[in-house]
């Protein structure tokens, strides 16, 4: 199989979710990724549960496809390995705070004298520069600061919590994977590497384009249940009568009219009144319409009717019914030890293939003779540097 990315070599120095996330998309698609961890502090995803012959499965999830180098950054000789190993491999990303790495040796102007052409990528939360640089942050501060909690949520409760990450992956990780590729296709036009700055709460701000393009020119201060698709319409979730959800979104015309006749309220149709008053009104009434009947009575009325409403599904259905379970979004892969995980599949298709890495995450260390033999170091030399704690593996 011919990989579309096989020409990438990465050194990946991130962890936890945003960067990992990003360099497992890159992997799918066949990068050669080296994740470089402190053996004193790896990645702390390796301690999440549940552990599956000793690896967790959300470790083995997030960093397949990627070999594993367990070195002491501290250490002399970590420079003589990342420098040598920087001469191929010349896609950098990093997840640390400003500077840290730079003050280790391995900063972007440290590596691009060693190769003048290399992609030097940080993902940080709040960028490089300004006040926040140096700030910690999570998923949950990017969305706080970004504006866009205030805006999400209920009048009466505030702002909620997502069951996912939004911030860390669909700003982080994947405005970086963008970044990497753009500069990529830039380096094959001019011979030319970049350094890329990827600040989670700058992508998260991006994302608001309807609200924020609106308030920049002059539209009122936006404020939850006050717009279309935040609760200010029909646009919505409605309780079922077993307890259970049901979501509508039927935003154009033709899908308005269907819902409302499938649900049997049709005066809101004879009577195109949309002010706040009167959208109060018409959603107390759907949502007793709804909670008249269970969930399984709403999916038959709807799976007849193309309205833009669908179930809640618990994760459990969503994997065994369409339309997930038509895609191939469930795979089967091994690792290193053999143990077969169940992870999800990649979401990006291709005509020609689907590509996938081709193993699990590994155990910490796993690739370590395989590395440092690939850049010179014979038997001898690579156990004086276990001897000496600058490299480590663990089974």
């Amino acid at each position: 199989m011919s990989y579309p990315l096989k020409n990438l070599k990465i050194l990946d120095f991130t962890y936890l979710l945003p960067g990992p996330y990003g360099t497992m998309m890159l992997a799918d698609l066949g990068a050669d990724i080296i994740k470089v961890e402190n053996p004193s502090n790896p990645d702390m995803l390796r301690m999440l549960p549940p552990i599956v012959n000793g690896i967790s499965a959300v470790y083995a999830h997030i960093n397949r496809g990627k070999k594993s180098l367990a070195l002491d950054l501290k250490s002399s000789e970590a420079k003589d390995i990342i420098y040598t190993l920087v001469k191929d491999y010349d896609i950098i990303i990093e997840q640390f705070r400003p500077k840290v790495l730079q003050k280790l040796g391995f900063g972007y102007d440290d590596l691009k004298s060693i190769n003048s052409s290399i992609i030097y990528c940080s993902l940080t939360g709040y960028g490089q520069t300004g006040s926040y640089a140096s700030k910690a942050g999570h998923d949950i501060n990017y969305m706080a600061l970004s504006g866009v909690d205030s805006f999400s949520g209920k009048k009466t409760t505030g702002p909620c919590l997502h069951g996912i990450q939004i911030a860390d992956i669909a700003s982080g990780a994947k405005n970086m994977v963008i970044g990497i590729l753009a500069a990529y296709i830039k380096r094959q036009a001019t011979g030319e590497g970049d350094y890329i700055d990827i600040s989670i709460t700058d992508g998260v701000f991006a994302m608001s384009a309807f609200t924020t393009a609106a308030y920049l020119e002059g539209e009122p201060l936006p404020q939850p249940e006050t717009q279309m698709l935040n609760g200010g319409g029909i646009y919505d979730y409605y309780t079922t009568s077993d307890g259970r959800f049901l979501s509508v979104g039927p935003i154009e015309p033709k899908f308005f009219q269907s819902f409302c006749q499938a649900i049997g309220y049709t005066d809101i149709l004879q009577n195109v009144d949309f002010s706040p008053e009167a959208i109060h009104r018409h959603k107390k009434r759907i949502a007793e319409i709804i909670a008249m009947q269970p969930l399984s009575h709403w999916i038959t009325v709807f799976s007849k009717i193309d309205a833009c409403v669908e179930p809640v599904r618990t994760l459990h259905e969503a994997i065994n019914y369409p339309p997930l379970s038509d895609r191939d979004m469930i795979i089967s892969i091994t690792n290193d030890k053999g143990s077969v995980f169940k992870q999800i599949g990649n979401p990006i298709k291709f005509l020609s293939q689907n590509y996938i890495a081709h193993s699990a995450g590994v155990s910490l260390g796993y690739n370590n003779d395989e590395i440092l033999q690939s850049i010179g170091y014979n038997k001898d030399k690579i156990q004086q540097l276990y001897a000496k704690n600058v490299i480590a593996k663990f089974n």
